[in-house]
């Protein structure tokens, strides 16, 4: 039974990656960022002094930042992990090995992306004794912080399944970075932009007023930054379906939208990796 599940290319890469010194200092620099900040945070809050009060809603507002912080960081990191998944064997010429092997395409695949996801989990996960010190202060609910983790794996799977979709269709890693990081950079920073431009036309009161406020709530389901916006405050969501009209979670539609994106990559990917071979029967 477990021989069905068994994945060697899992089981390789994961090997490789977890011994390799890049992974190591990759992990220390995630860490350094996160410590800087809530260090920075802390003496600005209490005035360099360490004899300032420290407020619930002063902790929440560090465990806000923090989480925005955290997902940029992540999403920085996650094109690095996936985007030469496959073009890196091909520029080692080493894929028409790997694709003689007993493996499927969808072993290879499944393979590669887990390998990276598992190393941005164990980022995630080693980033937890940080967020510890929110719960001293008060101010945040552990519900809340389960689903903005529950959130950032779909978010890094979406994103490792559009490098892994990027690193098989091209030819050259570099390539597939850029245009993984092209596809963050519409996802959070354009999908932000046509966010605000739909809201100042709703605001106008013209005709298409209807219409634009539908579109705004569509740009804002998609944006990471405003999920994790509406995940740390309630009120961020309710005054979304306050202004879009549409009272339907957020959450729901970004969950719906990232799953989307992410049997469509992989499915790509998958139907490419084997697309200029020819059988010989």
């Amino acid at each position: 039974m477990m021989e069905r599940f068994y994945n060697p290319v899992f089981v390789k890469e994961l090997k490789l990656r977890f011994r390799s010194f890049k992974s190591f200092s990759g992990l220390m620099f995630y860490l350094a960022v996160i410590c800087i900040f809530i260090v920075g945070f802390l003496l600005i809050t209490t005035g360099f002094t360490g004899k300032g009060f420290f407020r619930p809603d002063t902790s929440f507002m560090m465990f806000a930042v923090l989480t925005i912080l955290q997902m940029a960081l992540v999403l920085f990191i996650t094109p690095s992990l996936t985007a030469g998944a496959i073009s890196s064997e091909r520029e080692k010429q080493t894929l028409n090995i790997l694709l003689t092997t007993t493996q499927s395409s969808t072993q290879i695949i499944i393979g590669k992306l887990l390998s990276s996801v598992a190393f941005l989990v164990l980022m995630l996960i080693a980033g937890l004794p940080l967020y510890s010190l929110v719960f001293l202060f008060g101010g945040v609910s552990p519900s809340q912080l389960i689903s903005i983790f529950l959130f950032y794996l779909l978010t890094v799977v979406a994103i490792g399944s559009i490098g892994v979709m990027f690193s098989t269709i091209t030819k050259r890693t570099i390539v597939a970075m850029i245009s993984t990081y092209g596809s963050i950079i519409f996802l959070g920073g354009i999908t932000a932009f046509f966010f605000f431009i739909s809201i100042a036309f709703h605001q106008m009161g013209n005709s298409l007023s209807t219409s634009t406020s539908y579109m705004a709530y569509f740009w804002a389901s998609i944006n990471p930054g405003a999920l994790m916006l509406t995940l740390t405050s309630p009120a961020m969501g309710d005054a979304l379906a306050q202004v879009s009209g549409v009272k339907f979670p957020v959450w729901i539609s970004y969950l719906i939208a990232y799953s989307l994106i992410i049997v469509f990559c992989l499915t790509i990917a998958i139907k490419k990796l084997r697309a200029n071979m020819k059988s010989n029967r």
